[in-house]
């Protein structure tokens, strides 16, 4: 599934393509037919992304509510555009521009009441500007959970997968089986604080690199990673490999219905645990 950097620069993509330009929409799949009828002619006002969620305006036409799921994927291009397949849920064009979106889990015309009920149930997104890292750390500090769980958990904060939660932990050294309730204000403060700028780093390059300079492969004359996700990462995917810092075994497990990564010597337990009197 795709992270939340992904989805602000399809939003980005999309501002720059289509704003303040009427389009035309159309359904080759025939399951947005409906809708499509509505949005075509319309100007897109703009296009936004809260977590994993995207959201296209379009004024009276309210707005397209995206979420791509496991299997949804956009392609945008300049004209001419290929023949739309049967495949294609949405399609958007103007005079220079198209964008064909298949496979989503969610594709939907909602009001702006739908759009505002979705931003409330989802926790803050380090690429939204504004919004609150204190809202996610107000439920993480009284959670039992498993702060690798808390993490991916997009009512606590949106926009964060399976890449970012590994190596974020691995970048501060904590114990992904470190109870929420454990995690101190400093820690939480310093985790989104880097979440905003490898987010950033994320959607500007399209691709997630977390290791610092001097751990390149450059920097330690190691191979660079050959992987279909790209980017140089600490631990995620590379269970049973030496850590790039301490040398020992990368481990894997299941947590939160999803495969986690992380070195025991590096994130060792108790190391971000609360100072008890």
């Amino acid at each position: 599934m795709p992270e939340g950097h992904t989805i602000h620069r399809l939003a980005h993509e999309h501002r720059t393509r289509f704003q303040d330009r009427p389009v035309q929409a159309t359904s080759p799949q025939g399951k947005f037919s409906d809708s499509t009828a509505l949005i075509t002619g319309q100007v897109m006002e703009t296009a936004e992304a809260h977590g994993k969620h995207l959201f296209l305006g379009f004024g009276d036409a309210d707005w397209v509510h995206v979420h791509l799921g496991l299997f949804g994927k956009y392609a945008l291009g300049e004209h001419p555009a290929p023949p739309p397949t049967d495949t294609v849920r949405l399609r958007l064009r103007n005079e220079t521009y198209y964008s064909d979106l298949r496979g989503p889990t969610t594709c939907a015309l909602i009001t702006p009441e739908e759009k505002q009920a979705i931003h409330e149930r989802l926790g803050p997104d380090p690429l939204r500007e504004g919004d609150d890292p204190g809202k996610a750390y107000r439920r993480i500090s009284r959670s039992r959970t498993t702060v690798a769980a808390l993490l991916m958990d997009q009512k606590v904060i949106s926009g964060v997968g399976n890449v970012y939660r590994a190596e974020v932990l691995f970048r501060h050294g904590i114990d992904p089986y470190t109870q929420g309730k454990d995690l101190t204000e400093a820690r939480w403060d310093a985790i989104w604080a880097d979440l905003v700028e490898l987010m950033r780093e994320g959607v500007r390059l399209n691709r997630i690199d977390t290791v610092r300079p001097e751990h390149t492969p450059e920097a330690m004359g190691r191979p660079p990673r050959v992987d279909d996700h790209g980017g140089e990462v600490y631990v995620y995917r590379r269970a049973n490999q030496p850590c790039h810092i301490c040398g020992g075994q990368i481990r894997t497990a299941d947590l939160a219905a999803r495969n986690l990564f992380w070195c025991p010597t590096c994130q060792r337990p108790g190391r971000t645990a609360r100072r008890r009197g």
